[in-house]
């Protein structure tokens, strides 16, 4: 592999991830432009959706910068575009710009796309190489490649807990485990994704408003907050209903539920989705989970947040649907046989079934232990797809 050319891949890659949260549905790509002696021309990012992708943005930067970039390699960290959705084609603007190599990371699986970018490159006459640093790239936009392959959104598992593993007492006491330097990275991460959600007995218990509201006080886009409530049990007077109308909410609530009980939380700007079934088994609310994942990938909803409880991030791990956890561990002791813990459901029965996890980092905030990791599906070729391990030609 051209130590060179992967420089440059770490370089868009880098420009990509800066598009988080602001490009959803769409994926996060970075390119940059280099002339044939190696001298840097221009870069760009897709910064927003709907708006210009990150080779049109690159090319334009170059040419701000009075750099002329015929003959010039494009590092990008997916496959360009070859269709007209709400921008034109980038492999077009590549073409009439007279780039002569693109190195690509990796392939795009939209339907749309899927190779076609590669194909009109090439019959340009543009050398097109594609898998240099294939992995990262893939990992970089695991949400968009699971909406795209799977048509199911991205699933990050979040608690707090103290060392003993208890998100609550005995009494159901819980604020706060974790230190105000963990709660700024939380609602960080809800300016970032498409919706959160949590189960019924959160908000009996907490009355949470599960709106982003980071610290440095800037405007942020707020998510879809979703509450899984079988027997439609939130109260009117819950902060989530009383803020319907400004921020949106979804309940999802059981077949059998009554639609005379829906009318005063439609009319307070709720929108229902309703359950195929109403048994709150545990077996059900997994089948349960499964509708409503079904149901936010059909929205095209690319990123779901699950912040509790215990009942529903254990649905949703016997399922196999936990793609990712942020788990804040606190330096304290809760004890109790009674106190809560951040996962029910339904369990495995042997811990060498147990979920591994990877990519996992560890940070402090606050004096909290921030813990990190994708879980590893039992195929992880089925989260991310066959990964080349050579750089080749497309």
């Amino acid at each position: 592999m051209n130590e060179f050319d992967e420089k440059w891949m770490f370089r868009a890659l880098k420009l990509a991830a800066q598009g988080r949260g602001d490009v959803e549905p769409n994926p996060m790509v970075g390119c940059v432009l280099v002339s044939p002696d190696g001298q840097f021309l221009g870069e760009g990012w897709h910064q927003k959706y709907g708006q210009p992708h990150a080779e049109i943005n690159a090319l334009l930067d170059a040419e701000k910068r009075g750099n002329s970039v015929a003959g010039a390699t494009a590092y990008v960290t997916l496959e360009p575009c070859c269709h007209y959705g709400k921008t034109p084609p980038c492999a077009k603007a590549l073409c009439d710009a007279k780039i002569a190599r693109v190195v690509c990371a990796m392939r795009d699986p939209f339907p749309k796309v899927a190779g076609g970018g590669f194909r009109f490159l090439e019959e340009a006459g543009i050398l097109t190489e594609v898998g240099l640093l294939e992995k990262e790239a893939r990992i970089l936009n695991a949400p968009y490649l699971k909406l795209v392959t799977a048509q199911r959104p991205w699933v990050i598992g979040k608690w707090a807990m103290t060392l003993d593993g208890k998100i609550a007492t005995r009494t159901g006491s819980s604020r706060w485990i974790s230190s105000e330097e963990s709660r700024n990275f939380v609602h960080e991460t809800r300016a970032r994704v498409d919706a959160i959600l949590v189960g019924v007995g959160t908000v009996l218990t907490d009355d949470p408003m599960l709106n982003a509201r980071p610290n440095s006080g800037m405007i942020c886009r707020q998510a879809l907050r979703i509450v899984a409530d079988a027997r439609l049990e939130v109260p009117l007077e819950s902060k989530l209903v009383q803020t319907a109308h400004e921020i949106p909410v979804l309940l999802a609530i059981g077949a059998d539920v009554p639609e005379e009980k829906t009318i005063a939380y439609r009319k307070s700007g709720c929108e229902i989705f309703r359950f195929s079934q109403d048994s709150t088994s545990l077996s059900s609310r997994s089948m349960q989970m499964a509708e409503l994942l079904d149901e936010l990938g059909r929205r095209r909803l690319t990123n779901l947040l699950v912040e509790g409880g215990s009942s529903v991030l254990g649905a949703l791990l016997d399922i196999q649907a936990v793609d990712e956890v942020n788990v804040f561990i606190a330096p304290k002791l809760c004890g109790g046989r009674e106190a809560f813990t951040p996962i029910s459901g339904m369990g495995l029965e042997r811990m060498e079934n147990a979920f591994r996890l990877t990519e996992t980092r560890t940070q402090i905030l606050g004096g909290d232990i921030l813990f990190t990791g994708l879980v590893l599906p039992l195929d992880p070729n089925a989260r991310y797809g066959e990964l080349s391990s050579n750089y080749r030609s497309a």
